[in-house]
This record gives C-alpha cells, sequence and structure tokens, in this order.
C-alpha cells in the first residue's frame, strides 16, 4: 500500500467529515423544507420567520466550515511507535 492511499484512507474516517456529513444531510433537508414545504400558517406560529430554511442554511455553513477545517488542518499520524517500549 502506498503512502498517498494510507493517508486518504485516514482522512476518510476523520470524525470531522463524518460530523459535517450527518450535520449536511439535515441542513439538506431542512432547508428543502423550508423552501418547499412551509405553510404560511406556519411562518406566522413562528413569529414570521422560516426556521426551518434558516436552520438548514446554517447547518450547511457549519458543514462547509468543518470540512474547510478538515481540508487545511488534515490529521497528522506519526509512523514511529511510542518510545516508551
Amino acid at each position: 500500500m502506498t503512502d498517498q492511499s494510507t493517508r486518504t484512507r485516514r482522512a476518510a474516517f476523520d470524525i470531522r467529515l463524518i460530523i459535517a456529513l450527518l450535520i449536511g444531510v439535515y441542513g439538506l433537508v431542512l432547508t428543502i423544507m423550508g423552501l418547499a414545504f412551509t405553510a404560511d400558517e406556519d411562518i406566522t406560529k413562528a413569529a414570521g420567520v422560516n426556521i426551518n430554511l434558516w436552520a438548514g442554511i446554517g447547518m450547511l455553513i457549519f458543514t462547509a466550515l468543518f470540512v474547510l477545517w478538515t481540508v487545511l488542518r488534515p490529521i497528522r499520524v506519526s509512523e514511529e511507535p511510542p518510545s516508551g517500549e
């Protein structure tokens, strides 16, 4: 296995990407619900704010920041065993 494929495999299991994926899916669902399926009476109940839309957009921004963080500061794992052994 090459060094590049090992790094790619480690990056695939970065917990930040898993969190970003989950929040991104929820954000996408909320954004779609806010754009297409929110009734006027629901917006009236929420003091005139489309909560689904704004929560979805916020979650998508959060997802973008998490992915950006993962790209800019990748996990670095040392290949050497601990010196205490």
